[in-house]
């Protein structure tokens, strides 16, 4: 199979030449940094696999996948993107599929996979068809979405919140006391049971016609979502901060900097789930740390508007953050930003004194007259 790939960030061309290198059965052909090259090359040689990036630099892969599409009407397509709200406007090129960045080689091996098995259809090689995914976003919301029905539209509240509650069992099964006890935990037990039974319904109902009925699962007074045709943000989310665990080279980097970008929120953030408490805790946790370590690599290597970007990210969701208002001022004395200095710590002092009654700490106080 002949792939291509087009990215205007050579890390990520390097990262995703090293990857398909380790994919049997796949050729790289081509890796292009703008739209106007990648055409060029589809107009005379055979294509059967494209990697598109959305933002090409000031391309857009959208238009570019249409480009590619109508030269070569037989060429998959899979968008590699960090944008993940651009996820339902790519279904309408139609693509093979859509991976949010970093991408894992695991990740790839699978849509690779379904790439040949398509092609194998097609060719009278094998029987079948190529098995639809689910899009779920749960960092800052939470929504779904399929490439064959657009958006899952929920029959219940209670409907979502089961599909919610399961996924974050990430495909375990949960025993149906459980569920009742943290879904419908004030409500008499016949009751709870009778509500469940319709919730349960009501999922399948809403993702059946996305091809997904089957992958809300019960057996024996036990309850579990198949994951193996879904694609979960969240999921991903924490894959990529272990795989990004300890960042030797300028490709890990920039991965790790597009992983960061993915974190758009709390798990679940608009919906006031009782039971998720503690997850949306684990993984915030995760995701602090995860850019605390990334931007004092950062700030070593004196890249230091991505790290003062990111550190920024972390003072505006915990204030109280002594770290993060740390590495803030920090960055902004290296930068030699005076007035953002001030204007930092100013605003963390006065936060301290009107909410808790204290002082900026000796360590914040010495930074601060370090870069004045």
């Amino acid at each position: 199979m002949r792939a291509l790939v087009v990215d205007d960030e050579p890390a990520m061309l390097l990262a995703m030449k090293r990857l398909l290198s380790k994919v049997e059965g796949v050729e790289l052909v081509g890796s292009f940094r703008n739209a106007a090259e990648a055409l060029d090359f589809v107009r005379d040689n055979r294509v059967d696999l494209a990697f598109l990036d959305i933002k090409i630099g000031e391309d857009d892969g959208l238009e570019l996948g249409r480009a590619l599409r109508s030269l070569c009407a037989d060429a998959d397509i899979v968008f590699t993107t960090s944008h993940a709200e651009y996820a339902i406007p790519a279904y309408d090129v139609y693509p093979l599929d859509y991976m949010v960045k970093p991408i894992s080689g695991k990740r790839l091996e699978q849509t690779i996979a379904r790439a040949l098995g398509r092609r194998a259809a097609s060719s009278g090689e094998a029987g079948g068809h190529v098995s639809p995914r689910l899009t779920v976003r749960g960092l800052g919301c939470f929504e779904a979405v399929s490439r064959q029905a657009g958006a899952v539209k929920w029959m219940s509240k209670k409907s979502a919140e089961l599909f919610a509650y399961l996924l974050v069992h990430r495909g375990r099964s949960v025993a149906k006391t459980r569920v009742l006890e943290d879904i419908f935990p004030e409500m008499p037990i016949k009751n709870a049971e009778i509500y469940l039974n319709t919730a349960v319904y009501q999922l399948r109902k809403a993702l059946s016609p996305h091809g997904f009925k089957e992958s809300i699962q019960s057996s024996q007074e036990q309850y579990r979502a198949d994951l193996s045709p879904l694609d979960v943000d969240f999921i991903q989310f924490e894959q990529g901060m272990e795989e990004l665990s300890d960042i030797r080279t300028p490709a890990q980097e920039a991965a790790a900097i597009e992983l960061e970008k993915r974190y758009e929120g709390e798990l679940f953030e608009d919906k006031s789930y009782e039971w998720a408490t503690a997850e949306r805790e684990r993984i915030a946790i995760a995701y602090g740390a995860f850019a605390k370590s990334l931007v004092n690599r950062l700030l070593a290597g004196k890249r230091y508007r991505e790290a003062a970007r990111i550190a920024r990210r972390l003072v505006s969701r915990n204030e109280f953050d002594e770290e993060a208002a740390l590495l803030l001022l920090t960055i902004l004395g290296a930068m030699g930003d005076r007035q953002s200095l001030r204007s930092s710590y100013e605003r963390y002092a006065r936060l301290l004194h009107q909410e808790l009654g204290l002082q900026p700490s000796p360590a914040i106080r010495q930074r601060y007259e370090q870069y004045r």
